[in-house]
């Protein structure tokens, strides 16, 4: 299953990197710029994905898309686990009122469904890339504080804990010497699982029309676009953002998986 999303993702920072350069090089159309004719062509040896209402060609577009949720999904992950992970460990190590008020507050933030959270955030923050990536972050941050939070609770009452905490050990160099690499074997699967999600959860922004500019190329949004379209038989402009953003979130499962199976076998072993 791990291979399958390493190649699935390989391809995905292939078309990332390689979609603007090729365009800037102009071997490959513009995304953001159509042509005056043909508008709505169908799939063709000229376009293979055909063009949308705009005239863009909906392949590179589709292509171009790949940078823009990666770039979206990576920041709004890579900061839900910057900020949840050591309010997870502070919380379950200090414990007292901090502890219940920071619980309070995820476990509020965690009751509310990822997609209205989104979208109230999309709302609040405006439209833009890094408005998104803040946005997700918000929803995934009480994922890893409560993952991270119940596995420091239970590792702080280990007997070597409690033999550094006697010697009046630093409580900053406990959390880096003895928690922190105890209770982040679970962080990269949630990681790999939260990007998925995030995946869809973009995708539901732009669908909406709380996501990205129209000029940006981002799969709900062109679902968007193309909605209008479906009832006359514009098909073309729906199925390949949608087949993209489903194969990408497929990957990234296979990925999650992967590395859920690779750390229970590392640990079995290792005891």
């Amino acid at each position: 299953m791990s291979r399958w999303g390493i190649v699935i993702l390989s391809i995905y920072l292939i078309a990332a990197i390689g979609t603007p350069i090729m365009s800037h090089l102009g071997l490959l159309p513009d995304p953001n710029y159509g042509l005056a004719n043909p508008i709505y062509s169908p799939p063709s040896l000229n376009h293979w994905c055909g063009t949308d209402r705009l005239g863009r060609d909906v392949c590179v577009r589709t292509l171009a898309g790949s940078g823009v949720a990666l770039q979206v999904v990576f920041f709004a992950v890579i900061l839900a686990v910057l900020f949840g992970v050591p309010l997870g460990m502070l919380s379950g190590y200090l414990g007292g009122a901090a502890d219940r008020v920071l619980v309070l507050i995820m476990d509020t933030l965690y009751a509310v469904p990822v997609l209205l959270l989104s979208v109230v955030m999309a709302f609040l923050l405006g439209r833009g890339i890094p408005n998104a990536a803040a946005a997700l972050c918000v929803v995934y941050v009480p994922q890893y504080f409560r993952v991270v939070r119940n596995q420091t609770v239970q590792v702080k009452s280990e007997l070597f804990v409690e033999a550094a905490r006697a010697i009046g050990a630093n409580p900053l160099w406990i959390l880096r010497k003895y928690l922190l690499r105890n209770v982040i074997a679970s962080v990269p699967v949630l990681l790999t699982l939260n990007a998925a999600d995030a995946v869809l959860v973009l995708g539901g922004l732009g669908f909406l029309g709380l996501g990205l500019p129209e000029s940006v190329p981002e799969w709900g949004g062109d679902l968007n676009l193309a909605l209008s379209a479906l009832p006359t038989g514009i098909w073309w402009t729906a199925l390949y953002p949608g087949i993209a953003m489903f194969v990408l979130v497929l990957g990234l499962s296979f990925l999650g998986d992967g590395l859920e199976s690779w750390i229970s076998d590392t640990s079995k072993k290792a005891q």
